[in-house]
């Protein structure tokens, strides 16, 4: 399967991690969203970030070291649509500046919120967006 995902992660307690070129990156409690996508192997992507224990390779590898992953929300499509799914989430939520975006020109692909239900329904919200259903399934588990 190829597709997009967005992990929701929860920081329970503010921290301060050094993550790859990025340096020290603070976190506040609260949730995060984490926009991703795997255009070879989408099932195996998300098996690999459910892992406690791997080499870290991606800037999301950092952070879900130390933070609790909550939920994944994944769409099965054969276009890239990880940056038009970030642009949307940079609409309604704070960006963590180049957070997961060295490879492309959005602001971050990590967005943050104090309020797990507004972030997880805006999700599914631009799952329904019309720009977005295009030859696509989604699943929340």
């Amino acid at each position: 399967m190829k597709g997009s995902y967005v992990l929701l992660i929860e920081v329970e307690r503010p921290m301060s991690l050094r993550i790859g070129s990025l340096g020290l990156v603070h976190f506040r409690k609260g949730f995060y969203a984490y926009v991703g996508s795997a255009m070879n192997s989408l099932e195996k992507r998300i098996e690999r970030h459910t892992r406690k224990r791997k080499k870290k390779f991606w800037h999301i590898d950092y952070l879900l070291e130390r933070a609790k992953l909550v939920d994944v929300v994944f769409w099965v499509h054969e276009e890239r649509r990880e940056c038009e799914i970030a642009n949307a989430m940079a609409k309604m939520f704070g960006a963590m500046p180049n957070f997961g975006s060295s490879d492309c020109m959005c602001k971050s692909h990590l967005f943050y919120s104090e309020d797990y239900n507004k972030l997880k329904n805006y999700t599914k919200k631009i799952l329904r967006a019309p720009r977005l259903l295009s030859k696509q399934k989604a699943f929340l588990f």
